[in-house]
């Protein structure tokens, strides 16, 4: 995991953004629910594409640090649902 995290100071690339994109789009399609799952995706494609052009690489790092909690997030929330349907217990 450390492997995909920005640290604190470094440039993020095209080429890391871009995989961000990929991995952020891959792990929305993982909800089980059609309205999470349409949501996420378009929340998503709305974020890259409204900041596509920024290019000060301060930005664009705490862009890309943000946009790996919102994976951390994304993959607990789809574990979190598989496991309750798994299950069928909200616990």
């Amino acid at each position: 995991l450390a492997s995909n995290c920005f640290i604190a100071g470094n440039m993020a690339t095209k080429t890391q953004v871009l995989s961000l994109y990929r991995m952020l789009l891959r792990e929305s399609k993982q909800f089980p629910s059609y309205n999470y799952r349409t949501y996420a995706l378009q929340r998503i494609k709305d974020a890259f594409r409204a900041n596509r052009r920024i290019e000060d690489p301060k930005m664009v790092a705490k862009l890309a640090e943000e946009g790996h909690k919102t994976l951390a997030l994304i993959k607990r929330q789809t574990n979190r649902n598989i496991n309750i349907l798994a299950t069928g217990s909200h616990m």
